[in-house]
């Protein structure tokens, strides 16, 4: 069974990750699979809007470790790099619903959703310090802008988690509902209703301000964390969380 299910309903595209009993930990196999749905809805005109979903009880557990580790994203041409860019220069509507554990990459991710619709169960974290990490998606510009240079310090400093409701008076969330796939599926089915070029005009419009410098910090930040995944404290920081997690 595929770890990114990509299917058709109708006008929408919906890409899910399918790997519940490791907490939709990513791989690098996950990221190309994402990477290639991302781009190839964009080249498709009868892909109106995406949503992007997920198996079991959480979106996603953040990178899978031990495949991080044995295939570390250092290059602009890595699987994970390509994801990124497509997750930049997606010029559709992208709708995101999150449940459970948004850890990481699960969280930066949004930054670059149009829509967030979240479960009241979901979680959301961003510890990459505490792995020896810097932060990476551009979330090192976008969280600031979103909500504050203190808050978004606090969170990136200390890696703590915050809830549905956090998120949404933060302004990462649009809207909580128990059912948020189907929040999401219905929004992107409206969406998928309207003259298509003026949705994408529109949201070229609502980026236009911020994509250069986004992209701009996303390839600072990437050869910041490609510097740190080499790092004596990185490595000390992994294998700290990999022994936790195996007594567990």
């Amino acid at each position: 069974m595929a770890e990114i299910i990509s299917r058709r309903e109708g006008e929408v595209q919906i890409l899910t990750f399918n790997r519940p009993t490791k907490m939709n930990a990513l791989t690098r196999e996950m990221y190309a699979a994402l990477a290639t749905g991302l781009n190839e809805a964009a080249a498709d005109f009868g892909v109106r809007a995406v949503v992007l979903s997920s198996e079991g009880d959480h979106f996603t557990a953040g990178n899978d470790i031990a495949d991080f580790l044995a295939n570390p994203p250092t290059g602009q041409d890595s699987d994970v790099a390509r994801f990124l860019g497509s997750l930049l220069e997606f010029p559709k509507p992208l709708i995101a619903a999150v449940k459970g554990n948004a850890v990481g990459i699960g969280t930066t991710m949004l930054l670059h959703c149009d829509v967030v619709i979240a479960s009241p169960s979901a979680k959301f974290s961003m510890p990459f310090a505490s792995l020896g990490l810097v932060p990476e998606a551009g979330s090192s510009y976008l969280f600031p802008l979103l909500v504050g240079y203190q808050r978004a310090a606090k969170i990136f400093f200390t890696g703590e988690s915050f809830d549905a409701e956090s998120a949404q008076t933060m302004g990462l969330v649009a809207s909580i509902a128990a059912d948020p796939i189907g929040e999401a599926l219905e929004l992107a089915n409206q969406i998928a209703k309207n003259p298509p070029q003026a949705m994408i005009n529109t949201k070229a419009l609502l980026k236009a301000s911020k994509h250069d410098a986004v992209s701009a910090v996303m390839r600072a930040e990437f050869e910041l964390f490609s510097l740190a995944l080499q790092s004596d404290e990185a490595m000390e920081a992994f294998m700290n969380f990999m022994a936790k997690k195996g007594n567990q």
